[in-house]
């Protein structure tokens, strides 16, 4: 098993606020070890579609990628975002590539299938096929990969796919040459017991003590969908799953960590 790898998930609460991202993108820049910086997209392709005239449909709060869409968001996902984000990590001496799953064919996906919903150009990761040998010759090169929201499905098309899944799916391909831990940076300390005491950060999380939390419905919905993630990416491989807040990327890619830890 070679080194430790770390795979580090961003998200709109830090991507929207210039100031917020200028500071983590420092913090990040200063963790030695390899590295993988996955984005999401926040609020400006809504924004900028909005003058462009093309309206976001959401379902359950997942955008509908329509034709006009998936051109608006490869637009502001895999150019305007994602090379503002690989310019400032070069300033902090990070040396960074900026990349979507088209390129170097490294997260090949398939459309999602319609079922009650027609999502459009939303992509499902084909974990098995990412292109690991790419990325680990990047990452043994001190090269940071840093990818956008958007994969492809090997018949010329982009999709619009989630950035917590694109996260997972990296750490569990390449859990087969790193030690990896996956870590979700989002805008509370870690998985709270209590949803209105941000002081209430439960430390470790097993697959049991999850269900149990579920079963007495004391987690806000938001946070499901990650721990569903994380459990997932732990009995495939992963070795830790931290989720915890981004000003403590620091720390959390230390064994003192200040988040929620789950362990494989």
């Amino acid at each position: 098993m070679s080194s430790s790898l770390y795979v580090i998930k961003i998200g709109g609460n830090i991507i929207d606020h210039p100031d917020a991202l200028s500071t983590f993108l420092d913090k990040f820049s200063s963790i030695k070890a390899p590295k993988i910086l996955v984005h999401g997209g926040g609020k400006i392709a809504t924004k900028l579609g909005e003058k462009l005239g093309i309206v976001s449909q959401y379902v359950d709060g997942r955008r509908i990628t329509n034709d006009e869409t998936i051109d608006l968001v490869t637009m502001v996902y895999g150019g305007l975002i994602n090379k503002q984000i690989v310019a400032q990590l070069q300033m902090c001496q990070t040396n960074a590539i900026g990349l979507t799953g088209t390129d170097g064919n490294s997260i090949p996906a398939h459309k999602r299938p319609v079922k009650e919903v027609d999502f459009g150009w939303v992509g499902d990761v084909e974990t098995e096929k990412i292109n690991t040998e790419l990325l680990s010759a990047l990452l043994h090169s001190q090269v940071t990969p840093v990818f956008a929201p958007l994969t492809h499905d090997q018949n010329g098309h982009i999709l619009n796919t989630n950035a917590d899944t694109i996260a997972s799916s990296l750490a569990i391909a390449l859990s087969s040459i790193f030690q990896v831990r996956l870590i979700y940076c989002f805008e509370k300390k870690g998985v709270l017991e209590n949803v209105n005491d941000d002081n209430s950060v439960i430390r470790n999380i097993n697959a049991q003590y999850y269900a149990q939390l579920k079963a007495e419905n004391k987690l806000f919905e938001g946070i499901l969908p990650k721990l569903d993630n994380a459990f997932s990416a732990i009995q495939k491989g992963v070795k830790e799953v931290l989720i915890g807040h981004a000003d403590d990327i620091i720390t959390n890619t230390t064994a003192q960590t200040t988040g929620t830890l789950i362990e494989a």
